[in-house]
Order: structure tokens, then C-alpha cells, then sequence
């Protein structure tokens, strides 16, 4: 948890963020969460009476402080969004929630910020087609259910064969690693794919899951990425979204590595190449 304070600190200390580039998300309007998640598990998670099973799955102890954070970070998801549209590119510190389901949230995840982010485009008129790039360690199967039967969001996640969800949803594309993949290897299946994925879909919006758990030494990860590889992976999937003027709102994800360095530096990355690719 310590990663969501620390990365601002970093960005501003390194001159990568000014004061002036950071926005500051509020509660969204009901309808938009409402979109993607059912009323009945909304409000249990709202007023706090979600039955003791469904909330163990979550794996945090429910609280009202733990539901106001992730309707804030879905906001931070909706607001980015706007602000990709306007900038090209957009990110949330926080987010990637997306092992949350229609009526269900699992594995630290409550309600999924870029299916939110995603709906409320199309609702406002501000997107049609959605591409979703998830390139987290695990699968998002929560984002693979919510828009299963859904021709207009379309879902790629690249991810760990062996690691979780041990029970994996069908994403529209779904590209499973054997453990410790290397750079190379993980680069030559990412460049051989996106480009051609964006070729036949034609996306106007791409949503970025940008987690930093691929890497090598991250605790709940399996893959073999170096910080380096991890970056260049970050690199094409940007230089693809302004090479082909796509605006992307990235959502850093998971990143467990024991030393808080190694996360807030590979974090720090994407924005990084963000300031350099865009700006």
C-alpha cells in the first residue's frame, strides 16, 4: 500500500510531475458504477452488508473507509479518461481493479475501475469501440466477465498461465506465459500481437493495465521480467497508442516486489515515458 504514496513523492521529487499535473478524484455519480455492477452488490458493499462469504473473497476486511477508496479510485478512472481524451494520455496511481465482477468482487478488488471508466465513455458518447490491454501477471477475469458478451469492448490480457485465477474467464484474447518468461521472449509475443490487434479492431480508446508484477522479483508473480523489460513492454504499448492516435488511460495495477524501490521505480517508468511520449 505504501507504493500509492510514495510514487507522487517520487514523480515530484524528480521533476518527471509537477504539482500542476496531478488531479484529485471525488466520489462518481451512482449510474456510472451502476453500469457495470449490480444494484444488489453495490449497495451491500455501500452499507456495509455484504454476506461474510462474498466479503472474504475480496480478501480485505470490509469497512466503510475500504468502499469510499475504491469509489474514488474509480472516479480517478473516469476523470483520466477525460483527460486522455484532451492530452492523449492519462494516468491513475492507483486502480487496475480487475478481478472485480459484475456481482462480485475478488482478490483486493471491489468494483473494476476501467469497466467504469470504459461504460461512462460510451454512455457520454465519447467513445465507441474500447480496447482493454491488460498486461498485469494475472488475468482479468473480472473485465473478461463484465464485457463477455459485448462486441464493443474488446479484452486482451497477457498474463501468467500458472498463477491467479487458477479458474480463468475467457477474455476476448487471452495470451497465457509460461513461468519465467523472459524479456525477449515476453516482447516478441507483445510486438507480434498488439499491432495487429489494433489493426482489426480499430479501437478509439485504449484502457492500459500497466501492472509491474511481471517482474522477476515480484512476490505474487511468476514471469521473469527485469525493471528494464518491464519499461521497454510500457514503451511499445504507448508508442502503439500515439503512433496510431489513440488515447490510453493507464491504471498502474499490481507490484509486489519485497523492495518498495523496485515497485515505485517501475511505476515511475510509465510515467515517465509518458512525459517523454506525449509531451
Amino acid at each position: 500500500m505504501d507504493k500509492y504514496e510514495l510514487l507522487p513523492q517520487q514523480l515530484l521529487y524528480e521533476g518527471t510531475c509537477t504539482e500542476a499535473n496531478f488531479f484529485e478524484p471525488k466520489k462518481p455519480n451512482d449510474k456510472y458504477i451502476l453500469a457495470v455492477h449490480e444494484p444488489d452488490y453495490y449497495y451491500d458493499l455501500v452499507n456495509i452488508t455484504l454476506d461474510s462469504r462474498a466479503a472474504r473473497k475480496i480478501g480485505f476486511p470490509l469497512s466503510e473507509v475500504l468502499v469510499e477508496r475504491e469509489v474514488i479510485i474509480a472516479d480517478g478512472t473516469i476523470k483520466a479518461s477525460e483527460y486522455a481524451l484532451e492530452h492523449g494520455i492519462a494516468m491513475n496511481i492507483a486502480g487496475g481493479t480487475h478481478h472485480a465482477y459484475t456481482n462480485r468482487g475478488e482478490a483486493f478488488c471491489l468494483l473494476n475501475d476501467q469497466a467504469i471508466g470504459a461504460r461512462y465513455l460510451q454512455h457520454k458518447g465519447l467513445a465507441k469501440k474500447i480496447l482493454i490491454v491488460d498486461l498485469d501477471v494475472h488475468q482479468g477475469n473480472g473485465t473478461a466477465e463484465i464485457f463477455q458478451n459485448d462486441t464493443s469492448v474488446f479484452t486482451f490480457s497477457m498474463h501468467g498461465k500458472s498463477n491467479y485465477p487458477f479458474k480463468k474467464e475467457k477474455s476476448d484474447l487471452d495470451i497465457a506465459l509460461d513461468n519465467n518468461t523472459s524479456d525477449t521472449s515476453y516482447l516478441e509475443i507483445l510486438k507480434d500481437t498488439l499491432p495487429k490487434l489494433i489493426d482489426q479492431e480499430q479501437p478509439d480508446f485504449i484502457y492500459y493495465l500497466c501492472g509491474v508484477d511481471v517482474i522477476a522479483t515480484d512476490k505474487l508473480g511468476k514471469l521473469g521480467l527485469s525493471v528494464e523489460g518491464c519499461k521497454e513492454r510500457d514503451r511499445f504499448v504507448l508508442e502503439q497508442c500515439k503512433a496510431n492516435s489513440i488515447p490510453v488511460m493507464c491504471s498502474m495495477g499490481g507490484g509486489y516486489s519485497a523492495d518498495i524501490k523496485i515497485i515505485v521505480d517501475a511505476h515511475a517508468n510509465t510515467f515517465r515515458l509518458a512525459q517523454d511520449l506525449f509531451f
